[in-house]
């Protein structure tokens, strides 16, 4: 019989520990960009070396998400918080004393897949202790907490990074173990009380899942590096996309799947994993982006564009707040719609306004798409991990995460596309109005229209060197990514209004003989029991 979540004060302890925990997750998203052009330059490493110091950390946190969220549920959540940190730091202290000459590229490399692997097992773990530890009626506020704090880190990246990196590129690495430090007293403080559900792994599904998502995020990665007209693109992505469906048709004949793909006859959780996979293709590209108008277009240092994303997250955070109260009081349909709606107004006025190459005149549309984002991602989070058993909160969060990561991958790519393909022809254009030859004009809007993007926002200022017709072309091509991105927040308004039902969600009873070993943690927490079968509960 699951027990009442803790009392207030332990609660927001625990919850402090969770957040300390997916904090190095949040910032390593956008921080090491910011340090590319100095570890490239000091390691001597590689163009598509330093690419894959990036990419490998994104590619194996999105390949091992449902891994670490079945593993958190079957062996303990608690468990797996404090092997995930300990694995991220370690990895992230072998990251900052990468060596110098051979090695260092394919040693940054492997670490930084490592520092992915560890947040993988993490990440489920921690957000399923967040849930377990708050009554239904009490999560949105928690998780908005949860996602506010811990999301406005991605933020802090490339402001700390910029900092730090003036010291040494290896601090941006460094760094973490003071926070894993922190999480792990904190935990061993709070003793997050959850239960896990001892069960065989199935490593069949791990490897069609994680080979899956690695193979078609790998194409999606590296189109921007080979080119949409690469055949090998095609072939990656289709081949990924092919070992998922094999996966799909698996898991339903597998006694313990590794994930319950009947989770997604669950109507509210099919509908916000999929209004979550559509705001995800905007809402990871927004950072790298507007980085990158910032520093090329409007001149800003490294440091000077995070202080510009900062301005997002300022909306993302209250709105967020209001976000999860709204939740608790009403259901999940209210704010998910409202955000996604505020979202598209803002980014559809902040592409009118990034032409006029002064932030003054866009502070305003920034604070309201990042408001936007805010109202709908953690009550779109948390109403889909709360219609889960509470046995399997970390194989929900495994999902929804792996949903999001996949979304952002594709996102980057097509918009990425997208700003290269219309800055291309706009460079085209002002160099023939200068004289040049159409022929050689069109070749030198291709080199640089990949050169002053591949960094995706790793520059380090140096806009006042960028001529001027350049910086003018390079904010109309970010105006057709945020128009873009403008519709894409109303394709997710859509889906929301017409799939999502109005209500709050109805606390329903335990699931039946769901017993479960503890590991020594505690006995269950209260929590939405519908199991993977049901669980509407009154709709989202």
């Amino acid at each position: 019989m699951a027990t009442a979540p803790a009392g207030g004060s332990s609660r927001y302890l625990v919850l402090a520990a969770m957040i300390f925990a997916v904090a190095m997750t949040f910032i390593d998203q956008t921080i090491v960009s910011i340090a590319v052009p100095n570890i490239q330059y000091e390691l001597k490493l590689t163009s598509t070396g330093v690419q894959w110091a990036v990419n490998a950390y994104l590619l194996t946190l999105a390949a091992f998400f449902a891994f670490g969220g079945r593993l958190a549920d079957t062996v303990g959540h608690r468990r797996m918080v404090v092997i995930g940190v300990l694995i991220f730091a370690g990895a992230s202290a072998c990251c900052g004393l990468t060596p110098t000459g051979s090695p260092a590229e394919a040693w940054l490399i492997a670490f930084r897949a490592v520092q992915g692997f560890g947040g993988a097992l993490m990440f489920p773990a921690a957000l399923a202790i967040v849930v377990q530890s708050f009554a239904l009626r009490e999560r949105g506020r928690a998780l908005a907490l949860f996602f506010g704090v811990a999301g406005g880190l991605t933020a802090i990246g490339p402001v700390l990074g910029g900092y730090l990196t003036e010291w040494t590129w290896r601090a941006i690495f460094w760094v973490n173990l003071p926070v894993a430090a922190v999480a792990l007293v904190l935990v061993a403080i709070s003793k997050p009380v959850t239960e896990s559900r001892p069960a065989p792994m199935d490593y069949r599904g791990l490897a069609l899942i994680a080979g899956g998502v690695a193979l078609s995020v790998f194409g999606f990665q590296q189109s921007q590096v080979w080119g949409w007209s690469n055949p090998a693109i095609g072939l990656c992505i289709a081949a990924g996309l092919l070992l998922l469906v094999v996966f799909a048709l698996v898991e339903k004949r597998t006694a313990s799947p590794l994930i319950q793909v009947d989770i997604f006859r669950i109507r509210a959780f099919s509908v916000q994993n999929l209004v979550l996979g559509i705001s995800m293709l905007v809402f990871v590209p927004v950072f790298f982006f507007s980085s990158e108008y910032a520093q090329i277009a409007l001149g800003d240092s490294s440091s000077e564009a995070g202080v510009f994303l900062l301005y997002f997250f300022v909306g993302f955070v209250i709105a967020s707040q209001i976000g999860g109260r709204m939740l608790d009081r009403g259901g999940a349909k209210r704010p998910v719609v409202l955000g996604c709606v505020l979202a598209a107004v803002g980014f559809h006025l902040w592409a009118g306004d990034v032409t006029s190459l002064s932030f003054s005149e866009q502070q305003w549309d920034v604070v309201l798409a990042g408001a936007g984002m805010g109202f709908m991602l953690s009550p779109a989070s948390t109403d889909a991990v709360n219609r889960a058993s509470r046995l399997s909160y970390g194989e929900a969060t495994g999902i929804t995460q792996t949903v999001r990561n996949y979304a952002a991958s594709l996102g980057l790519a097509v918009l990425g596309t997208v700003l290269v393909t219309d800055l291309r022809s706009r460079l085209t254009d002002s160099l023939v109005a200068q004289g040049l030859p159409p022929d050689q004009a069109s070749a030198t809007a291709a080199h640089l229209s990949q050169v002053q993007t591949q960094g995706q926002g790793g520059g380090s200022g140096g806009g006042a060197a960028v001529p001027q017709f350049f910086r003018e072309d390079f904010a109309h091509a970010t105006q057709t990514v945020f128009q873009w991105m403008a519709a894409v927040m109303a394709v997710a308004a859509l889906v929301a209004i017409v799939g999502l039902r109005s209500g709050v969600q109805a606390e329903v009873a335990a699931e039946a003989g769901g017993g479960g070993g503890n590991e020594g943690e505690g006995k269950a927490k209260e929590g939405p029991s519908a199991g993977h079968g049901g669980g509407h509960g009154g709709g989202a």
